[in-house]
């Protein structure tokens, strides 16, 4: 929870010396009807006992309220992971687009968005079948007007509360919102083995991304990516994210995410036999925890178990 969010409403006035439990389960409700979600509601309250601890800890106050309150309950959702065959189906309907390679870039490296879209050519090493991991962002947008609550009033929607400041992308003198290369998530340089068939295909989008070039003349703008726009721009994960689902609906399978393409990676690896140890290195997760959380137990596998637990028995 960003701060210009907690402190319009009621509770950021509070004093610490005088904070309550009932305080604290003023926000959860306000901030849940505000519609975020279970986990978001968590992080709020682990960030406020963060706080509260240290400022017992600097003789500040006397007891820290967010521990005499049980913590707001999240469960985490169930993963959905294409089987292998919808996954060709998708890589199938994906071979004749603009930019295919993305969503074969999505299935076999496992990628999040903002990798897939943040792929350069100078740290592709198309020889060595070989990459490094760099993510694609955008800076916040931030209010650059005088009274923010005001600013974009025909923004709000019902789920936002009276002190809302946000929707600052509206803002006529809004700042922020430059595109900028990051390290991967976690901060640790992190390199991909290609699968040998995707070698053609990205072959493929260099060839038909330098045609691209040529075409745009002027209007290029080399932002040295794998995958842009017609004249070189980044893409806007909201139109990565409309494509995606466009695709699955032509290809008439589930509606999904495009961060499911990367439990679809995860778990076509265990399928394969690939230990859950190098999955967690190939996806870039921090702990072996995330990993399990990103995977999901199919039937194949189940039953592959069953297999070998009975050969093991009674073979």
């Amino acid at each position: 929870m960003r701060t210009e969010t907690i402190v319009p409403l009621p509770f950021g006035r509070h004093r610490l010396d005088r904070l309550k439990p009932e305080h604290l389960d003023a926000l959860y409700i306000e901030i849940v009807d505000a519609g975020l979600a279970s986990k978001s509601v968590l992080m709020v309250h682990q960030q406020i006992s963060r706080c509260l601890k240290m400022a017992v800890r600097r003789k500040l106050i006397g007891v820290n309220v967010a521990t005499l309150i049980d913590a707001p309950k999240h469960r985490d959702a169930e993963i959905e992971a294409f089987a292998q065959e919808e996954a060709r189906t998708i890589l199938q309907q994906s071979a004749s687009m603009r930019n295919g390679a993305r969503w074969s870039v999505a299935f076999a490296l496992g990628y999040r968005q903002s990798e897939a879209l943040g792929m350069r050519w100078k740290y592709l090493d198309l020889e060595k079948r070989r990459i490094q991991v760099w993510q694609l962002k955008r800076k916040r947008f931030s209010h650059g007007c005088s009274d923010a609550r005001q600013c974009v009033k025909d923004r709000h929607t019902k789920k936002c509360n009276a002190g809302c400041v946000k929707h600052a992308r509206y803002c006529p003198e809004r700042q922020g919102g430059q595109w900028e290369f990051r390290p991967p998530k976690g901060g640790k340089t992190r390199w991909s083995s290609i699968p040998e068939p995707l070698i053609p295909q990205l072959r493929a989008q260099k060839a038909a991304q330098s045609a691209e070039r040529l075409a745009a003349g002027e209007l290029w703008e080399d932002w040295d990516l794998v995958f842009a726009g017609p004249t070189g721009r980044p893409i806007n994960p909201r139109r990565d994210w409309a494509e995606f689902k466009s695709m699955l609906q032509a290809a008439g399978l589930r509606d999904a995410r495009p961060h499911d393409a990367r439990h679809t990676a995860a778990t076509l690896l265990l399928e394969q036999g690939v230990d859950i140890r190098v999955v967690q290195e190939i996806l870039g997760h921090s702990t072996l925890a995330v990993t399990k959380r990103c995977t999901h137990v199919t039937s194949k596998l189940a039953d592959d178990a069953a297999a070998k637990i009975g050969k093991a028995l009674w073979a």
